[in-house]
């Protein structure tokens, strides 16, 4: 029997035609809606089939268990990430500590917006968190934050502007999950990125950033 850390959780095949495409979103959707009203714990396969209104087989052509599916919402999440940091922090028309306090406002604000699903996949994590997948989905904005600290700190040792972009991924990630657990306002949210993204500043700024 395959340990949780090494189950299968890619998916089966990808649709081709206009037919599977739908199937497989009507899928995700259903997931999505498992996922928002039974949460982690409850959430199957058979549940996502029967809120979809498909047969397990059918589910189980694309998804080979619950895992996959999960995994999948939460590629799709990264995925959406790492398109608001592409289009945020490659704008040469901000500077750079604009740049992130703008990213900063909208992270949290799609934080927010999406809390219940971000939270039950959190709580799903382990089903698929150590897979290999996971990792190479996980470190794929790698780069991008690498060229970015680099425009920030241009003059600091690699190892400070590799600490300093840990430090931000890391915070506005634990920071926005733990925030936005709770319905918020949209002037607490503005309130709340505005205060992280003067700290993220007061720091950079006494390692170098700006001069």
């Amino acid at each position: 029997m395959a340990n949780r850390s090494s189950a299968r959780i890619s998916s089966r095949k990808a649709p081709k035609q206009a037919r599977s495409n739908e199937l497989v979103k009507a899928i995700l959707q259903a997931a999505v809606q498992v996922l928002e009203e039974e949460g982690a714990q409850r959430f199957t396969t058979a549940r996502v089939a029967e809120r979809a209104g498909v047969s397990v087989g059918s589910l189980y052509q694309y998804f080979p268990n619950k895992g996959a599916i999960l995994f999948r919402l939460q590629s799709d999440e990264w995925r959406q990430t790492s398109g608001l940091l592409a289009t945020i922090l490659s704008d040469g028309s901000w500077s750079p500590l604009d740049r992130l306090r703008s990213l900063v406002h909208a992270f949290l604000r799609s934080e927010c917006e999406e809390a219940a699903v971000r939270v039950a996949l959190g709580d799903a994590a382990p089903l698929y968190r150590d897979a290999p997948e996971a990792r190479e989905a996980k470190e794929a904005n790698d780069p991008l934050i690498d060229q970015f600290m680099i425009e920030l700190l241009p003059n600091a040792p690699t190892d400070l502007r590799e600490l300093a972009g840990d430090l931000i991924m890391t915070t506005m990630t634990t920071v926005g999950k733990d925030f936005s657990g709770t319905a918020r306002s949209d002037a607490e949210i503005e309130a709340y990125a505005d205060a992280m993204a003067d700290m993220f500043s007061a720091y950079l700024v006494a390692k170098g950033a700006g001069t």
